[in-house]
């Protein structure tokens, strides 16, 4: 069953909210966005091909994801790991590195719900500019598929336990 990622900005335009059912337990999907063996699988839009996707998911250490178009042009970004709080809570910085001063601050809760997790997610930006970019980059579109391909990848690593 697929379920409608919900995006919306925040009253005072610094942020971008993002909430979203999983069918997965919170552990899981906690270890869906901190491990590479996972977010290999998932992570980005599926026209582009995740060539770089390097994690170490503890407070201080970083992660670095380079995605390849099907042109051969190429994106990177890379952040630092704030706040792991397992099952429920991650903080991490977000940087495209074409706009390197625009450091973004993520806050992902999982929070369980039945045999599944509630995903609520909080993107804070340097500014309303920094956000308004984001946006008109397509970068909503790129979200709602990326969370598509989360819950079709967590709902096979799930049968498969």
């Amino acid at each position: 069953m697929t379920h409608a990622t919900t995006i919306t900005v925040s009253e005072d335009g610094l942020e971008l909210r993002i909430s979203r059912r999983l069918a997965a337990p919170p552990a899981l999907v906690f270890r869906c966005f901190t491990q590479a063996e996972h977010l290999r699988h998932w992570w980005g839009p599926a026209r582009y091909e995740l060539v770089t996707c390097e994690v170490d998911a503890r407070a201080g250490g970083g992660y670095r994801f380079v995605q390849r178009g099907p042109e051969g042009d190429e994106y990177s970004f890379h952040g630092e790991f704030l706040e792991l709080d397992p099952p429920g809570r991650l903080v991490q910085t977000f940087v495209f590195e074409g706009a390197p001063e625009e450091t973004v601050v993520e806050t992902l809760t999982l929070t369980a719900d039945g045999d599944g997790t509630l995903l609520y997610g909080i993107s804070r930006f340097p500014g309303r500019e920094a956000l308004d970019a984001a946006l008109q980059s397509g970068m909503t579109e790129g979200m709602e598929e990326t969370y598509e391909r989360l819950e079709t990848y967590v709902a096979s690593a799930t049968a498969a336990v």
